[in-house]
């Protein structure tokens, strides 16, 4: 299927529900499931989003919600094109036409684009295949997102389709903060280093950062922040004046933070020692220490209204739990802002980060003396879009940003499709 320019107004039997815009179709591709929005990415209106999930599956399920309204799908999905048909489907069961919607981009996220991509790209047979070799990095994540951008593009074969990197922010990584102390012979051959991930969180929530000082009329050129990506995946970034210095994932997603099911920094002994010692291969450890560890494996709760629950209740396992998830994020604000040379401020994003005062509150306690004052009321208020919750008198500016992951998608590809024209 194709998409055509929008219908003419007196076009009565199909009345338009869109206005006219030049939309994006954001498409998050994983190995059994499709998330995907549709937005103007000038206005930064989304008109309708929703998800396919257990993709490869008899009992297959999707919605789709735009305003108010959620229409719903079951059935089975064997694949990713079959998982994009459903997409249609429910798009024209909700009365939204694609055809009409003036698509001008697909953006697809890719999570690992390697040291090879550091911009997003128009995808071509020779970028579809780059991605697919980079699974190699991240084989839970890019042979999905082939998946997606296969079956996308051949429902969509006339309009162009662009990837977005999670990894493209921290390409410019300094040497120094990339190279792991591995032999480099071996890191070479392996394309072992630091590419980070979440990137564009990271750099739509510094971006946001800065647009917030320079409103305030302050120099942002050399403007010293740290960004704490805090969902089931977590992430930190240090970035000093739009450039990232450091961040806290690794090869993989594994490295760094304590996450919902990863254990973030471990020793990488520990490898060895459960082979050895309790017989496990490499990939039960792997799914170990990816899906059955971090918060989930220290109380058995990953979702932090739980736990925040659990801890109001007396529950010894999960306030230790919290300690170990603060503990590290306390280790990574102070390491960052020596990396730093000084801090002016901290942003807190992503679902945790956003929504969980107790968090944020634990992290920035007690830390006066490094200029870091909290404002109690301000942190605990819930309140949507960009606001401060440090005290007035806080020499480092605290922030909750709201990140927009599949706006920045949609934006970067918008700039894409226009520049190939």
């Amino acid at each position: 299927m194709t998409t055509s320019a929008p219908a003419s107004s007196d076009s009565a039997e199909h009345p338009r529900t869109i206005p006219d815009a030049a939309t994006v179709l954001v498409l998050n591709s994983g190995s059994s499931s499709l998330k995907f929005q549709l937005l103007d990415p000038i206005a930064e209106e989304v008109f309708a989003s929703g998800i396919v999930e257990r993709i490869g599956l008899d009992n297959g399920v999707a919605r789709l919600e735009t305003g108010s309204v959620t229409q719903p799908f079951s059935g089975e999905v064997p694949n990713h094109v079959v998982a994009m048909e459903v997409v249609m489907r429910l798009f024209e069961q909700a009365g939204l036409s694609l055809e009409e919607a003036n698509v001008v981009a697909v953006g697809h996220r890719v999570v690992q684009g390697g040291a090879r991509f550091s911009a997003p790209k128009l995808i071509d047979s020779w970028v579809r295949d780059q991605i697919a070799d980079l699974g190699a990095l991240a084989p839970l994540h890019n042979p999905a997102a082939v998946d997606g951008i296969d079956a996308a593009r051949k429902l969509f074969p006339a309009i162009p389709h662009v990837a977005v990197f999670d990894t493209a922010f921290f390409t410019s990584l300094p040497e120094a903060a990339r190279t792991y102390a591995l032999n480099k012979q071996v890191a070479d051959e392996y394309r072992i280093r630091r590419y980070g991930a979440h990137g564009t969180s990271h750099r739509y929530v510094s971006e946001q950062v800065t647009a917030y000082f320079a409103a305030q009329g302050k120099d942002t050129s050399a403007l010293r922040q740290i960004v704490l990506h805090l969902g089931n995946g977590a992430s930190a970034s240090a970035v000093r004046g739009g450039e990232p210095m450091d961040t806290s994932m690794g090869l993989t997603p594994l490295e760094g933070l304590v996450m919902g099911t990863r254990t973030g920094d471990i020793d990488p002994a520990v490898y060895a020692h459960l082979s050895r010692s309790a017989g496990m291969g490499i990939d039960e450890i792997d799914t170990l220490l990816n899906k059955r560890s971090g918060m989930q494996g220290l109380c058995g709760m990953s979702d932090f209204r739980d736990i925040t629950a659990a801890i109001r209740d007396g529950n010894q396992g999960a306030e230790l739990a919290m300690q170990v998830y603060v503990h590290r994020l306390r280790k990574y604000v102070g390491s960052y802002a020596f990396v730093l040379g000084g801090l002016d401020a901290i942003a807190f994003t992503a679902g945790i980060g956003e929504n969980v005062p107790e968090v944020r509150e634990r992290v920035l306690s007690g830390l006066e003396g490094f200029g870091i004052r909290l404002d109690p009321a301000r942190n605990a208020e819930r309140a949507k879009g960009v606001r401060v919750i440090s005290a007035d008198d806080s020499p480092v500016t605290v922030l909750i940003v709201p990140t927009d992951e599949e706006l920045a998608i949609a934006q970067q590809a918008l700039e894409v499709a226009r520049a190939k024209r």
